[in-house]
């Protein structure tokens, strides 16, 4: 999942630890999986599970940031989003960096292993690998499709979630997958398409800088489209009722007209809007299926 800009990194070096997780874009991982705990039962999840799956994805998911940012340093210091980070600053050294994830990405795993099931710590290790070495060091330099294939890792909290309250990763489980698997490509793709100078400048071959500008709106376009229509699943295979329909219109209409917007009359600003407004429409998306899970109509 790619949320969020950044901005100059300052304080002490806690902060800057701090800063490599990526917390905004780990922040809306954790919900994700945190929906999915409660998604995965009929009443309230109980707290062991609850809090350590929390605390132990957060971990990992903070130690594949910071992976990421330790792998791309120097593209980062080419592109005016990424190069007030602390690695392309000089603030935090590769080893300060890679021990850093080592250490909290152990500890996740060691916590989700003890206190929720191997079979969420395993999962979350493949998830570590799909973004951090899969995604980062394979796919991102080598293919425009990087973000379609490698969103399959950035799909996999609410899996995650689901598995350390079950055990056992259930069909709901898998349409929450593919609802942010359908998410990821408009999502990231409206942010290439108004940083495409910066991707071009550092040699990333990403959609818009392959293909063009108006290849990629029209995909922008298409993958909103696949994405409404996977959104209407839930309530198809009646895993949510009528609260979760209107919420998925509504909030699928309006990501339609950004979509069509950008597809007809582009413009820079519009792309921005629309990334932003594409993390709002995922919280907003999870949070309408955890209240019809609560109060079904």
């Amino acid at each position: 999942m790619a949320t969020s800009l950044s901005l100059p990194h300052k304080g002490s070096p806690l902060q800057q630890f701090y800063q490599l997780t990526k917390p905004r874009v780990v922040s809306l991982i954790v919900f994700t999986a945190v929906i999915g705990m409660y998604l995965a039962t009929p009443g309230w999840v109980p707290l062991q599970p609850l809090l350590g799956a929390t605390i132990g994805i957060a971990l990992v998911a903070g130690a594949a940031a910071v992976i990421n940012c330790l792998v791309e340093q120097k593209l980062d210091a080419l592109m005016a989003r990424t190069r007030a980070r602390p690695l392309p600053m000089g603030q935090l050294t590769s080893a300060q960096a890679l021990g850093f994830a080592m250490v909290i990405g152990g500890i996740g795993l060691w916590i989700l292993h003890a206190f929720v099931n191997p079979l969420t710590m395993w999962l979350t290790l493949a998830t570590f690998v799909g973004y951090a070495v899969i995604y980062t060091v394979l796919l991102k330099p080598a293919t425009p499709q990087n973000i379609v294939i490698g969103g399959a890792s950035g799909a996999m909290p609410p899996v995650l979630g689901w598995a350390a309250v079950t055990g056992h990763v259930g069909f709901e489980a898998l349409l929450l997958f593919l609802i942010i698997f359908a998410w990821t490509p408009p999502h990231f793709w409206a942010l290439a398409l108004y940083r495409r100078k910066e991707y071009a400048k550092a040699g990333l071959p990403m959609l818009p800088v392959t293909h063009g500008e108006e290849f990629t709106r029209l995909h922008v376009l298409l993958y909103t489209i696949i994405l409404v229509a996977v959104t209407l699943l839930p309530f198809a295979t009646r895993m949510s009722g009528l609260i979760y329909l209107v919420g998925a219109i509504g909030l699928g209409g309006l990501f339609l007209h950004y979509a069509w917007a950008i597809y007809r009359e582009y413009s820079d600003a519009l792309a921005q809007k629309t990334f932003r407004y594409s993390i709002v429409y995922l919280t907003a998306l999870f949070a309408v299926l955890l209240v019809d899970h609560y109060i079904p109509l």
